[in-house]
């Protein structure tokens, strides 16, 4: 994770990890890619959903091109929809999860601590969801919350 991140992989952000479900692509000498989808509940409009929450997505830097991200993000998204209601994620890397299915939130977002929640403005860009079954026609314009966390809340 760290050479991938360029050093910039935080303990929170590894243990933002941990208590979910890891895609390994492992080519004999250890890991190239990752991704972990792990069990969050995100709030649309006052509903809750059971949500796999995709985090850790990297690839040695010496294996990146090589479309081992896209495998690893593939079956996190088959994970996701076996187990949950739908998808969430943040990044700032758009179109390569456009072209796997996830979409933009348009919405405001926001973190909840309790009943509480805080908007979370510097987040509205990054946000992105996997709509399907219960959670197909969740408006993407609306708000959406997350449980607030050490860390980044998204």
């Amino acid at each position: 994770m760290d050479d991938a991140f360029d050093g910039d992989f935080s303990d929170d952000d590894w243990e933002h990890t941990i208590g979910g479900q890891h895609v390994v692509v492992d080519e004999g000498d250890g890991p190239v890619a990752h991704a972990a989808v792990v069990p969050r509940v995100l709030e649309i409009a006052g509903r809750d959903f059971r949500s796999g929450y995709v985090e850790g997505v990297a690839t040695v830097p010496a294996r990146q091109r090589a479309g081992l991200a896209s495998v690893v993000v593939a079956e996190a998204g088959d994970i996701i929809r076996r187990h949950f209601e739908m998808g969430g994620l943040s990044t700032d890397r758009h179109r390569f999860y456009e072209r796997l299915g996830w979409e933009c939130w348009h919405g405001p977002t926001f973190a909840r601590t309790g009943s509480e929640a805080t908007r979370t403005q510097e987040d509205d860009d990054g946000v992105m969801v996997l709509r399907f079954g219960a959670s197909a026609d969740v408006d993407l314009r609306a708000a959406i919350s997350c449980e607030a966390r050490p860390g980044d809340d998204w």
